[in-house]
């Protein structure tokens, strides 16, 4: 949906690609075309390279956009795309691959001066050398899968007895992950924050940054709220990060949007973590604070366009804050909760977005990632941004599956984060914090209370027989619904 609105405004036409799961979605409606390129399971449909081939030469697509999903950083997939003369909406294959290999991106880094967490600059190859890596290097550590992202593949070791299970496990998860068991070890900073410059480069080599997102808030190293302008950042690191991050992207030959991720300590120091070469979840609050299309950019890159502005031409304006809105049970240890939406209505107002693909009736499959839609809202600074964040939470209403659109309430409640004093470490430190806190309005609505409504506004119906009252005298029985209202304390129809 968010590529096909850019495109609908650039006069593209567009071609939905589903799978059988997703035959409902709304962007199979929104698009121009649509096909379906296999089963539910990705494996069979959005991961089947030949399948989106073959359906972009049916419909003569004179290009792909992959997302920020499944293929997206696929170099095989780049590589197929331009043998085939279809232009791939993306980096070159040869820095997908490079950045892709967290142990290549390391030595690629180290050689053009961008600074990285102290740690192997090969993989790893038995236990006993991670064990001999790791006192050398000094725990805590961390072993990190080569191929990973999505936070799999990663194992945190803080003494030597811990390591043995981890190596296992970490090559376990990779294997399964990525069909790669390939991992390398890094130091572990504590506490440290997860800031993120988003950079754009064209095929004629002008590259530029287009500043930087406070990414911190994380869940088991998902990422769940966002935010830019960072609140930790000054003008000067600000600078040299920016500086830095293009230094990295013009290291590999970039071309495109991607993303120079940082681990930043609490004295301001900066490591390079690793680089996403696509779209980023999280970069429509980029988009709010500089006023910049990004999907538009990555199309007219993609076509050979030089960037139509230059470094000083970019500044950030206001403050913008993301949730990602799951289907999950926030109670029940994030279990994923899909199923049919019953009810739903999204938020609006000034300053305020909703990426989604959803819609009342729609049912969730189980197959793919518990992510809804992206909230986000702009303000003019950032105390005004929580606010109006506050507040669309509370206009947001989901029933027929539970949502963790509480939680994200709650997070906005801690004293830490209006402060803008967190770290990666931030849920796991405020979990008692998170607990204790009562929102006004806790009983969320399910399908179960929309039902009881419906029974009862229906016997209140025919019990009165919706007749005016006649005269002062009208004898007619209370409403049995304002009575269920009462002994129920329910407050919302």
């Amino acid at each position: 949906m968010r590529v096909m609105r850019s495109c609908k405004e650039m006069g593209i036409k567009t071609v939905a690609i589903y799978s059988e799961a997703d035959r409902t979605s709304r962007h199979v409606f929104f698009a121009d075309e649509a096909v379906c390129i296999g089963p539910a399971q990705s494996s069979e449909s959005y991961l089947k390279i030949d399948n989106i081939i073959a359906a972009a030469k049916k419909f003569n697509a004179d290009a792909i956009h992959p997302g920020y999903g499944f293929l997206s950083e696929n170099a095989e997939f780049a590589k197929r795309c331009e043998k085939e003369g279809i232009i791939f909406i993306g980096a070159p294959y040869k820095a997908i691959q490079d950045m892709g290999d967290k142990i290549t991106a390391r030595k690629l880094m180290i050689a053009a001066g961008v600074p990285v967490v102290p740690g192997t600059e090969r993989p790893l190859e038995s236990y006993e050398e991670a064990l001999e890596t790791a006192k050398n290097i000094g725990f805590p550590v961390m072993i990190k899968a080569s191929a990973g992202g999505g936070g799999k593949g990663i194992r945190i070791i803080r003494e030597a007895s811990e390591l043995k299970n981890a190596y296992d496990s970490a090559i376990s998860e990779a294997i399964a992950s990525f069909a790669n068991g390939t991992i390398y070890m890094e130091k572990l900073i504590e506490h440290p924050h997860h800031i993120e410059f988003q950079v754009l480069a064209d095929k004629h080599g002008n590259v530029v940054h287009l500043f930087e997102r406070e990414c911190s808030i994380q869940r088991k190293h998902q990422k769940v709220i966002e935010e830019t302008p960072s609140p930790i950042m000054t003008e000067k690191v600000r600078k040299e990060m920016g500086e830095i991050a293009v230094r990295a992207a013009k290291a590999v030959k970039y071309e495109g949007a991607g993303t120079i991720e940082f681990m930043v300590d609490d004295k301001l120091n900066y490591y390079f973590l690793e680089m996403n070469t696509r779209l980023q979840v999280e970069h429509p609050i980029t988009e709010e604070v500089l006023g910049i299309d990004l999907v538009k950019e990555q199309i007219k890159v993609a076509n050979g366009e030089p960037l139509r502005f230059k470094q000083e031409d970019l500044s950030q304006r206001g403050h913008a804050i993301e949730c990602r809105i799951c289907a999950e049970d926030a109670e029940n240890g994030f279990t994923p909760t899909p199923g049919i939406i019953k009810l739903m209505t999204e938020p609006s107002g000034i300053g305020v977005r909703v990426d989604s693909f959803c819609y009342e009736g729609y049912e969730i499959p189980i197959y793919y990632d518990s992510m809804l839609s992206k909230l986000v809202v702009w303000a003019a600074n950032r105390t005004y941004a929580i606010e109006r964040m506050r507040r669309v939470l509370y206009e947001y209403k989901i029933t027929g599956t539970k949502t963790n659109l509480s939680y994200l309430r709650k997070i906005l409640e801690v004293p830490d984060f209006v402060k803008g004093h967190y770290t990666t470490s931030f849920l796991d430190d405020n979990k008692q914090v998170l607990e204790e806190i009562t929102l006004e309005d806790e009983t969320e609505e399910t399908h179960d209370t929309e039902d009881i409504a419906a029974i009862a506004a229906y016997f209140d119906y025919l019990l009165n027989e919706e007749r005016p009252a006649i005269c002062a005298n009208d004898n007619r029985p209370i409403s049995r619904w304002r009575e269920f209202g009462k002994r129920t304390n329910l407050r919302t129809l």
